[in-house]
């Protein structure tokens, strides 16, 4: 672990946390989802790629050129067996928001509380949904949430 300079008490305590969570029992009221996100570049090849033939593999070159991009959302309830990948243009606050609105509504509807494990990004707040929605709205989905931070620079705690 060399980019962790100090294991510290907040980095032994979320660790702790996550990994007794990993030791429950599987609860479709309160299931333990790992979440992530991703951009993923669309590229597009700059030279012409040389087909494979007998004996020589195919041939290409890692010059490309980006021509757009797209945000992945992923969530994992591994021991419910449910999994769900939503695809978006960007990644904003606004954008978590409503992934964490449709895991609520979509995915989960019949769960009293979502505990998700996720990283330290900075749109993955409960301000980001009080920013979101109207106020009854935005403390009716908090009241569903339960974020679980994992320690900087651990985020392969996370299953996802």
């Amino acid at each position: 672990m060399w980019c962790i300079a100090k294991i510290d008490g907040e980095y032994r305590k979320r660790m702790y946390r996550i990994l007794k969570l990993y030791f429950e029992e599987c609860n479709p009221k309160y299931p333990i989802i790992c979440f992530d996100e991703k951009q993923k570049y669309f590229i597009q090849d700059l030279k012409t790629k040389i087909p494979m033939k007998p004996g020589s593999p195919e041939k290409y070159d890692y010059t490309y050129k980006v021509t757009g991009s797209a945000n992945i959302f992923v969530a994992v309830d591994f021991k419910g067996g449910v999994r769900d990948l939503t695809v978006t243009d960007r990644r904003t606050k606004k954008d978590f928001a409503l992934y964490m609105k449709h895991l609520v509504d979509n995915v989960f509807p019949k769960a009293k509380k979502l505990r998700i494990i996720m990283d330290n990004l900075n749109t993955h707040t409960y301000k980001t949904i009080l920013e979101t929605f109207d106020f009854h709205e935005a403390v009716d989905l908090i009241s569903k949430l339960s974020f679980i931070y994992t320690p900087k620079h651990a985020s392969w705690l996370n299953n996802c």
